[in-house]
């Protein structure tokens, strides 16, 4: 919310505050919890000033400021933390901002909604001394807490404990009176979707109430209720994202839906998925009455010959297109003619593009049609087109021409001497050269760019020679796709695994099961995990678990925390850890089981939403601070992923607020 935060920062200059820095996250109690002694019921006022006097501006900045210089809220440097009741960041997280008084200052005639009704609590930036300004019905108060951390730590001792009969109590007030409205409703729904013990039934509830849901693999009960739920929305969203659903699933959700339109979507959705159908429902979609259903259709990829070859001859010009390149290799030689010689561009063009992976392509037929850069990177060219265009085509033709597997050698050595460098690293990538002639091209590879493994590596990658003799590749980009492959011999992870590239390491690390462990170790010290593979390095099954705790005073935070992986380590080296300096050694020991209640308690409070985040879901959370937290919109989602919130508790939360069921048949 970069208009909130830039009016803020207008507020502040307005009060007469210098922002001092950006606005990082300060490692001291968040804003949210700061606010909590101040407007809480028990607070006690350090200071009032009555709200009908005639200077109460004047009396209460001179007010704040000596209680601010008491309790050294200002520092030496004149530096504090401040932060402004009001939505400044909307979802995000609210951030102190650090600032300094400048001559001009007026913190109680800005920092409200009216002068003189001051919003605002300021912290040192220790984080040890509080000092928050509220305005009540007849007075400003200003509330000084001292010892802020020790107060924490008391704080979250006191709400561990927790008898059985108290934990009981705690869970029944949550489902006394109204239920949760609007926003915490949804975060409710979203956090039960996400939990992994949340039963069949209740998962199945939360459809249409939580697009969460569908995402993770469903069991087949939970499918079924999605295929035949009355929003259209649910079995869109299912199609999708749910990962598990089967042949005659995929059937019945395509073709029980009425409009045509629906259809088309959701064959679409199957294609790009690569789903498989079944047989009747194949033939029922390659004669809808829609032609954009059945050129849908044509692409997908279990769809049997005998179908491809008559949507090849469709009446709809778009269907034909979309069949011919799969139904081709199968045609005879009248149909394959007819197709050539289509009236609709598109198709014959189709058409040309398959005759010509066989047959030369002349110059005169290239000129003739717009056959674009995908008959130049696929087709088979006569030699005076293929030479035209490696002299004289533009620069994208020609990088279309250096990745033509049909190239005659000398035609492969001029582009691999091409004035354009995006060209000859087409060039470069070749399946076709050798290693000598690979290093020969003039080429800048940059290593930070996001790459692809080359398919035509990922084909060798069982051939132990092959991969060999690229692994010592001159070029980064095969040297990274042979480190993709699963399993390597000895010698290729050796060498690998010293790799100049980075990249490289990294590879070897996600995919390869051989990758071994001083290495993993070395990558774990600057690599955190991908979407794709987020347990590696750490996962990995080579990656070291015993004499770690030689890391355990690491000045690397990366390392230090390992040292909770060994398994002598205690839970005395966790409690330590979950006080730690880093941010990511705190998220360790936060995820521990070992962790103490008292310390995820505390740690609700941690600086940094993601510890904050991983405490609210430490199975030796008490029930009443659950409770608090499935109250409140900015821990709601998280306290309902918990994994001890009852089953009683999850059914109560759903029925709150699911919708009445109905008869009414889906649109």
């Amino acid at each position: 919310m970069t208009g909130g935060r830039d009016k803020l920062a207008e507020l502040l200059r307005r009060a007469g505050l210098e922002i001092v820095g950006d606005r990082r996250t300060e490692e001291v109690l968040p804003p949210r919890a700061a606010w909590r002694p101040v407007i809480s019921f028990e607070a006690e006022p350090t200071v009032t000033v009555p709200i009908d006097r005639t200077d109460l501006v004047a009396e209460f900045n001179a007010q704040w400021h000596t209680l601010a210089v008491k309790h050294s809220i200002i520092g030496e440097d004149g530096v504090f933390l401040i932060d402004v009741a009001g939505n400044w960041t909307g979802c995000a997280p609210r951030r102190w901002t650090r600032v300094r008084l400048t001559a001009q200052w007026d913190l109680a005639g800005v920092l409200g909604e009216r002068p003189g009704q001051p919003e605002f609590i300021t912290l040192s930036t220790d984080g040890n001394t509080l000092l928050g300004a509220t305005t009540e019905e007849r007075e400003v108060w200003l509330v000084a807490v001292d010892q802020v951390r020790e107060r924490q730590e008391a704080a979250a001792q006191g709400k561990a404990q927790e008898s059985p009969e108290e934990r009981a109590a705690a869970w029944a007030s949550l489902l006394q009176g109204p239920g949760p409205a609007g926003r915490l409703g949804e975060l409710w729904a979203h956090g039960l979707a996400l939990n992994p013990s949340t039963p069949d039934d209740i998962r199945a509830g939360l459809l249409g109430l939580s697009h969460v849901v569908v995402w993770s693999q469903l069991p087949t009960a939970v499918v079924e209720a999605a295929i035949a739920h009355p929003e259209w929305k649910v079995r869109q969203l299912l199609a999708e994202a749910q990962p598990n659903i089967t042949a005659e699933q995929w059937a019945r959700l395509i073709l029980g839906e009425q409009r045509s339109g629906r259809r088309w979507i959701l064959t679409m959705i199957a294609a790009d998925r690569h789903a498989e159908l079944t047989e009747t429902a194949y033939e029922q979609l390659a004669t809808d009455s829609s032609a954009r259903v059945r050129e849908e259709t044509a692409r997908l990829p279990g769809l049997p010959l005998r179908i491809v070859t008559a949507l090849a001859a469709d009446p709809d010009p778009a269907v034909r297109a979309a069949a011919c390149p799969r139904a081709w290799p199968h045609l005879g030689s009248p149909a394959r003619r007819k197709l050539m010689g289509d009236l609709y561009g598109k198709v014959r063009i189709e058409a040309l593009l398959q005759h010509h992976q066989d047959h030369r392509m002349p110059r005169s037929v290239f000129d003739s049609e717009d056959l674009n850069d995908r008959a130049v990177k696929t087709c088979r060219l006569e030699r005076d087109l293929a030479e035209h265009l490696a002299r004289h085509g533009d620069p994208t033709q020609r990088c279309s021409l250096a990745g033509n597997p049909n190239l005659d050698p000398d035609l492969v050595a001029l582009l691999a001497q091409d004035p354009d460098e995006n060209v000859r690293s087409v060039v470069a990538t070749r399946p076709d050269l050798t290693e000598e002639q690979r290093a020969g091209i003039d080429i800048d590879f940059d290593p930070g760019i996001h790459c692809h493994p080359l398919d035509w590596v990922i084909t060798l990658h069982d051939d132990p020679d092959a991969m060999r003799r690229l692994a010592a590749s001159s070029h980064p980009l095969v040297r990274r796709s042979v480190a993709r492959a699963k399993r390597l011999p000895p010698d290729v992870i050796e060498l690998l695994a010293r790799d100049e590239d980075r990249v490289v390491q990294l590879f070897l690390a996600e995919s390869c099961d051989d990758a071994p462990a001083g290495m993993l170790l070395e990558v774990w010290q600057w690599w955190t995990g991908s979407l794709s593979t987020p347990n590696r390095p750490h996962g990995h099954p080579n990656f070291p678990r015993h004499g770690l705790l030689r890391y355990a005073e690491d000045p690397n935070p990366r390392m230090r925390q390992l040292a909770i992986d060994d398994p002598e380590s205690t839970p005395e080296l966790v409690e330590r850890f979950s006080r730690d300096t880093e941010a990511e050694v705190r998220l360790r020991a936060a995820t521990d089981p070992r962790l103490t209640a008292a310390s995820a308690v505390r740690m609700l409070d941690d600086p940094h939403e993601h510890i904050r985040h991983a405490a609210a879901m430490h199975p030796q959370l008490p029930a009443r601070v659950l409770v608090q937290l499935l109250r409140d919109t900015d821990t709601a989602q998280a306290a309902a992923q918990h994994p001890t919130l009852p089953v009683a508790v999850m059914e109560q939360m759903i029925q709150w607020f699911q919708p009445p069921t109905s008869a009414t048949p889906r649109p």
